[in-house]
């Protein structure tokens, strides 16, 4: 019987953060945790003497937070920017994921195209001894691994 070994594991806590933004690379050092997900759109086919309805693929969206210490202006100010200009923005997130002693290697993601939905413009809560943090909700249009984690064999 094989095992997973638990030296494979990768820890959240090693992960590296960069997002490049009008040309310019931002390591997101400050930044708590991130998920993004990619959901499929899919459509009814209903089909004649069937009494279910089965389903097709007909596209996807890209949509995730990224949850960052409250102690950067960046994401702020671009949607200032958006507020007084109209003109919107975007910007690409890589993700490195790496855990230093695990057979797996690295795993590096490209978020392209990504858009923020929200960010809070002012923040405090004296009633609170948890630093501030924000999330930040955001869509993306185009997805890419450069590099994939090795299979693992186990023990």
């Amino acid at each position: 019987m094989t095992f997973f070994k638990e030296a494979d594991a990768i820890s959240g806590k090693q992960a590296k953060a960069f997002a490049t933004i009008n040309g310019r690379v931002e390591e997101l050092f400050y930044a708590k945790s991130l998920e993004a997900t990619i959901e499929k759109n899919k459509v009814d086919v209903p089909v004649l003497g069937k009494t279910n309805t089965p389903q097709r693929s007909a596209g996807w969206s890209g949509s995730g937070s990224l949850t960052v210490y409250y102690v950067t202006s960046v994401f702020r100010q671009l949607m200032r920017t958006y507020i007084q200009t109209g003109q919107d923005f975007w910007f690409d997130l890589m993700i490195v994921n790496e855990q230093p002693g695990s057979s797996t290697g690295k795993q590096t993601t490209f978020l392209k195209g990504c858009n923020l939905d929200s960010v809070i413009a002012a923040r405090f809560d004296a009633t609170s001894d948890d630093m501030l943090e924000e999330e930040l909700p955001f869509t993306f249009n185009d997805y890419d691994i450069k590099d994939q984690f090795k299979t693992i064999t186990g023990a």
